[in-house]
């Protein structure tokens, strides 16, 4: 039997819950940031919230929940923001999603990220959950890396990703020049310290709860004051998400990913992923 619970706070749904009752171990948890304000989108931000912009007729929350659905994740937790109130409707008036153990939460306009974690980390149901960022599409392998993590035995796993290059590069080989790219994709980046490679970190982890007993209200960023504060104390791990994953950053991307007759591979990896989910 689905059960619900609403709360009203100030015209705005402080917490909302749609969910089933279910054994404690078999709940999965996942955090999607969704409260900021999307500055680079022009006006389509001002208009929306950042993950309701529609790529292809469906909004990237749309993406994201079914994704992690297919996933075996079944409690979401939504920290909004601005334009929360549309987010609520989104999910009061989709009837695919009724169905759904999700809380919405009200986390105030101008919360940082690390208040927004703090202020929904007591909602958190499972030992570990996932954290993502609530703009991006993507198709991957997250029971894979969370099963992983919890046989590990890891505090902390982040998911890396491939990523587009906006500028141009110059491929050699065995010291030899042999071609010139633009928008190449790429994982990982060779710095000047030696024995030392980055990375492209893809917003998304697996964080064992007990890391948030750490003291991270305040901090400013929370992805650069948190992380490199709790490597240092815990069990960390890298994973290589393997499938499509493309956040939609600003309204180039936005324009890429909607264009009808465009014929590349992001697009056609967007397509499959829609037709997919259908």
């Amino acid at each position: 039997m689905i059960k619900s619970k609403i709360s009203i706070n100030k015209g705005l749904n402080k917490t909302i819950s749609y969910y089933k009752k279910q054994k404690k171990m078999s709940i999965r948890t996942a955090i999607i940031l969704c409260g900021g304000k999307g500055t680079r989108l022009g006006e389509l931000g001002k208009k929306t919230a950042k993950t309701l912009v529609k790529i292809q007729g469906k909004s990237i929350l749309w993406y994201i929940l079914k994704i992690l659905k297919i996933n075996k994740f079944n409690h979401f937790i939504l920290p909004v923001g601005f334009k929360g109130k549309n987010i609520v409707e989104f999910i009061k008036n989709s009837s695919e999603f009724q169905k759904y153990n999700i809380d919405i939460i009200n986390t105030g306009l101008k919360s940082s990220i690390a208040k927004r974690i703090f202020k929904i980390k007591k909602y958190i149901q499972s030992d570990n959950f996932l954290i993502l960022n609530g703009d991006a599409i993507f198709d991957a392998n997250l029971t894979e890396i969370l099963n992983n993590h919890i046989k590990k035995k890891k505090d902390l796993s982040f998911i890396c990703c491939e990523a587009e290059a906006d500028f141009g590069t110059i491929g050699v080989m065995n010291n030899k020049i042999i071609n010139f790219q633009r928008g190449i994709d790429f994982k990982s980046v060779n710095t000047n310290e030696i024995n030392y490679k980055a990375y492209v970190y893809s917003g998304m982890s697996i964080i064992n709860r007990k890391i948030l007993n750490e003291n991270f209200k305040n901090y400013e960023n929370f992805e650069k004051d948190f992380y490199p504060k709790v490597i240092k104390k815990y069990k960390s791990d890298i994973h290589s998400l393997q499938g499509f994953w493309y956040a939609m950053d600003n309204i180039k991307d936005y324009d890429v990913l909607n264009k009808k007759n465009i014929n590349n591979k992001i697009f056609n990896k967007i397509y499959k992923l829609h037709k997919k989910l259908k």
